[in-house]
């Protein structure tokens, strides 16, 4: 049955030292972009009928170095907006708000330089694209999708029907790619986390 191909970008010099990366364009590293071109032989063999990008830089240079051509570039593939936590670390911000056990998955994002979003508000991004993949899976076509870490792991969970929070249990490496599809009509992951040798 057809997949829905998903492709972290590859490693930035912000993805290297775990800042949050949402709406900053940050272009690939040296080993960033030899990681995304190492992609190629992977996905070679697949004729996808639809290959979709975020916008930034680094998913769109990825695409490019891993041989994909998107179709489309699509707005709601964008990183998760981090607001006020854009640019910053886990620990700076544990520091700064004097709790050790802080993740961004359970507190509300505050507004900075952009608005800052929900992870239900990033599912709903992910639901518009998962009703764009669905007529070309349903023709049996592999999708394609070159995006962000956080975003891929949301649009896993909203894919499996679990809650927009539960991108928390999947992890995933920068220039990794993914696959999700179905078993008869139950949605699933059909391959994880998977890099080049």
């Amino acid at each position: 049955m057809a997949e829905i191909v998903l492709i972290r970008h590859g490693e930035t010099e912000w993805s290297k030292s775990g800042q949050h990366t949402g709406r900053t364009d940050i272009p690939l590293t040296r080993n960033g972009r030899k990681g995304a071109a190492a992609l190629e032989p992977m996905l070679r063999h697949r004729a996808f009928g639809l290959t979709l990008s975020s916008p930034m830089e680094r998913a769109r240079d990825t695409a490019k170095l891993a041989g994909l051509t998107p179709d489309a570039i699509d707005e709601n593939l964008l990183e998760w907006d981090y607001g006020a936590w854009e640019g910053r670390t886990t620990p700076d911000i544990r520091v700064e708000l004097g709790d050790p056990n802080w993740v961004i998955w359970d507190h509300p994002i505050p507004p900075g330089n952009t608005p800052g979003e929900s992870t239900d508000e990033v599912a709903d991004r992910c639901r518009k694209v998962i009703q764009r993949c669905l007529p070309v899976l349903d023709e049996g076509r592999d999708c394609a999708l070159i995006a962000h870490g956080h975003l891929l792991r949301i649009f896993t969970a909203t894919w499996l029907d679990l809650s927009s929070d539960s991108g928390r249990l999947f992890l995933l490496e920068a220039g990794a790619l993914s696959s999700l599809g179905f078993e008869r009509v139950q949605h699933v992951v059909t391959g994880w986390n998977q890099t080049p040798e």
